[in-house]
């Protein structure tokens, strides 16, 4: 019985058995559960906000597998396009997550604790919660927002963020210059205002 030419295993990725093909079995669903849930829910608890992470992390899992034959590996890997399918959760939130960024932004220094608020501005920034970071990021556009948090909340590479969005590798790169390039300036401009 011929099954078909063979997925590169550079494309199906450490977390697909080599014989999986392009399309994922269901059989492999409770694994990669295991071994993407948890960044998955980081990456939603730093744009949503932990109450509803949970949610919509299992809902990421859940439109995964219900999409499981739409999974190209020659496109790209499992890790990537999970990534894909929480942004495009999150984007259903996006206003949610807007006033949250202002909300955060409308804080004082000395009001910010070691909360989850202070953990996604460790995350992305590598320091604690600033609100003029949080205004600067509620500012993006959300294509390039969308970039700056896979990037910075995902740990996801460009390749990988270009896979998620759908988007060419080099817009990816213009995206992310974009925004730390806007977040920069509406830094330096609130610490000279």
């Amino acid at each position: 019985m011929r099954a078909g030419p063979r997925t590169p295993p550079s494309a199906v990725g450490p977390d697909l058995p080599q014989d999986a093909g392009s399309h994922l079995p269901q059989a492999v669903f409770a694994d990669l559960y295991d071994q993407h849930f948890h960044e998955i829910y980081r990456y939603i608890a730093g744009r949503l906000g932990r109450d509803v992470a949970d949610d919509i992390a299992a809902d990421t899992f859940v439109v995964a597998l219900r999409k499981r034959d739409t999974f190209d590996a020659s496109r790209g890997g499992v890790r990537p396009w999970l990534f894909g399918i929480a942004t495009r959760l999150v984007a259903e939130h996006r206003r949610k997550e807007i006033r949250r960024y202002r909300a955060l932004g409308r804080l004082r220094p000395d009001e910010v604790t070691e909360s989850h608020e202070g953990q996604v501005v460790d995350w992305v920034a590598a320091e604690s919660l600033r609100p003029r970071l949080a205004r600067a990021i509620a500012a993006l556009s959300r294509g390039d927002r969308d970039v700056l948090l896979l990037g910075a909340l995902g740990d996801l590479s460009h390749e990988e963020i270009a896979q998620a969005l759908g988007i060419p590798y080099g817009t990816v790169g213009s995206r992310l210059s974009r925004a730390r390039k806007k977040v920069r300036s509406a830094l330096e401009e609130d610490s000279h205002g």
